[in-house]
């Protein structure tokens, strides 16, 4: 019961494909849950997202294939401990910079003697169901640390080193501010950035991910090492379908308008 699929997948070396979901509601996850992604990411950070409403769509992606990752709005010990307890077991952590905080974000998500996360586990353990849950916790926990800063590509190599990071994730929008192109995740510097980086952490032994929704930059960050890859997001999925459909119908000729058949 915590087999950790998303883990497992990228110890295996297999490419995780996922969607990234900004709707902080459980009907609207599950509708992409059963869409054939690898993973998910719900997002705390940016999403108008709480503890509640990361349980329910927790709950909601249960049934499906496609694994959730949570990000945390931060690194905060008491924010990794409860949404440890409620289940999740793939953290996303943003804003890391060096391998001091890494370090710290660590133990947070480990139990004594090897951290400091508080002994307690909830919907984690299925109410203790899961008798040995104690002692598997860390090993099915899939820690992943956001390095999106100049400051943080500058340390990459010391954050490659911390023991019990499973993978780096690259967030190319917020990198693309701090090199001074904001707005523009697809500037040369950025790019030139990004896949100097990979080859880095793929050679540390760790999983290297990013969001790339430019399916040519997308691809490309894949045939550099890049196994977890999330290629949108449904609220822009949403946004961009929706104005495409009005724009088809309300810019067509009068005469090419559908007629009402009730």
């Amino acid at each position: 019961m915590l087999e950790n699929r998303f883990k497992n997948a990228l110890i295996a070396g297999q490419v995780q494909i996922g969607l990234w979901t900004g709707f902080a509601d459980a009907y609207a996850v599950e509708i992409v849950a059963s869409a054939g992604y690898d993973w998910l990411v719900i997002d705390a950070e940016h999403g108008p997202n709480d503890l509640r409403s990361v349980l329910r769509q927790l709950q909601a992606v249960a049934a499906y294939p496609a694994a959730p990752v949570v990000r945390l709005p931060s690194g905060d010990p008491v924010l990794i401990k409860q949404y440890l307890d409620i289940g999740a077991q793939s953290l996303l952590i943003p804003m890391v910079e060096d391998a001091s905080q890494a370090q710290q974000i660590v133990a947070a998500s480990r139990y004594a003697p090897r951290g400091i996360r508080g002994v307690a586990s909830a919907r984690a353990s299925r109410w203790g169901a899961v008798d040995d849950y104690y002692s598997r916790a860390d090993q099915s926990t899939c820690l992943l640390l956001q390095v999106e800063t100049k400051k943080g590509l500058e340390n990459l190599d010391e954050l490659l080193t911390v023991e019990g990071v499973d993978g780096i994730f690259i967030g190319p929008s917020d990198l693309a501010a701090s090199l001074g192109h904001l707005g523009n995740p697809g500037h040369p510097e950025v790019v030139s950035a990004i896949e100097n980086s990979i080859p880095r952490i793929v050679n540390s032994g760790k999983a290297a991910g990013i969001l790339a929704v430019d399916n040519a930059l997308a691809r490309r960050y894949i045939e550099l090492g890049i196994m977890f890859c999330a290629v949108g997001v449904d609220t822009i999925l949403l946004a961009q379908t929706a104005r495409t459909l009005a724009r088809k119908f309300k810019n067509a000729p009068a005469e090419a308008k559908p007629k009402a058949t009730y």
